[in-house]
């Protein structure tokens, strides 16, 4: 049995999506039980809209609430809040492999870090989304937003770590690991990317294969994409945003005319299976990389098949041993090119 935490209270529309979702993962895998945190009166309500097997869920009352806004250092110091219990328990009960939340990213970055503690070398931990690639398959973005200031060692971490992750969670078995880059040649960007690649090609417990652009991340043969969080974030926000384009101008398209609209009705199914390899909630949110044990980011405002989706790809990645894989590859790296950066 599969042991998981979920925030209860995280995200903007708190806990009915959180419990729709719960029930829905709980009912996909029947080896998986579920600890729920947040406001038990609330939580107990939104249950009893659900079946559910009830021996496979645990309510933990928490009183207090993270807000999006509220300050990600102060939020730690309130353990009471949904998403600082679970840490606690993430981080004392041994039988607990994973937590995923749709909180404040700041307060799940600070708690992770503060209370469940990084695997011994990591620097910094990186959130990781999978982004769907024509391949049919995901590019792993590491990071898109935990960093935004990097070094070199920083760098040649997330790609152990974006390395491990595509092994664990995803079966690639030499995953291949680019650097974005504003162009392919190896002399181009900054210090930081220069520095970086040099670093990188050294490496012998990963498949580097050079430069990347932002095209390649959707487009290119890459399996991990090695970025610092702020120009990963920009990436990831930009393609957000051009998926969201496109599906817009297919509806305003199909919808403008009667002939539109029958041809619409004959594209059907190929639109539905492109809106399906494109989705970006097929794994419920961006895992951060680098902790103890899994924790799983959703966006705030997740629908329950995002967060059910989130849990399935905790129990995945838990099965998947990433923790192991990624002290296994640490060890097998000499990294003494870093200087103290903590």
């Amino acid at each position: 049995m599969i042991k998981i935490l979920l925030d209860a209270m995280g995200g903007d529309n708190a806990p009915s999506v959180n419990v729709a979702g719960a029930v829905r993962a709980l009912n996909a895998d029947k080896q998986l039980k579920l600890v729920l945190t947040g406001r038990e009166a609330e939580i107990c309500a939104e249950l009893a809209k659900h079946k559910y097997d009830k021996s496979r869920l645990e309510i933990v009352d928490c009183p207090d609430v993270i807000e999006m806004n509220d300050s990600p250092t102060e939020a730690v110091k309130r353990k009471q809040s949904s998403l600082m219990a679970a840490y606690w328990m993430l981080k004392k009960e041994d039988d607990i492999c994973a937590l995923v939340t749709a909180g404040s990213t700041g307060a799940t970055i600070v708690g992770g870090q503060l209370i469940l503690g990084r695997i011994r070398g990591i620097k910094r931990p990186a959130l990781c989304p999978a982004i769907p690639n024509s391949r049919g398959g995901v590019t792993l973005l590491v990071d898109c937003g935990a960093n935004a200031e990097c070094k070199p060692v920083m760098l040649c971490q997330f790609a152990v770590l974006g390395s491990a992750y595509a092994r664990a969670g995803f079966g690639i078995k030499e995953p291949k690991v680019g650097l974005l880059n504003n162009g392919t040649e190896e002399h181009k960007g900054d210090p930081l990317r220069q520095e970086t690649y040099k670093y990188l090609s050294q490496m012998k417990g990963i498949n580097f294969i050079g430069n990347v652009e932002g095209r390649d991340i959707m487009l290119g043969e890459c399996d991990v994409v090695v970025a610092d969080g702020f120009s990963g974030n920009i990436a990831l926000k930009s393609i957000e945003g051009c998926g969201k384009l496109v599906l817009g101008v297919m509806k305003k398209q199909f919808t403008s005319s009667l002939s539109a609209k029958i041809g619409y009705l004959f594209a059907r199914k190929a639109i539905k299976g492109m809106r399906a390899q494109l989705d970006f909630n097929k794994f419920g949110g961006a895992l951060l990389l680098g902790l103890k044990k899994p924790v799983v980011k959703s966006h705030g405002s997740s629908k329950p098949e995002t967060i059910a989706n989130a849990i399935a790809n905790a129990a995945a990645i838990h099965r998947g041993r990433l923790v192991p894989a990624v002290e296994e590859l640490l060890d097998g790296e000499d990294l003494n090119f870093a200087v103290d950066d903590d």
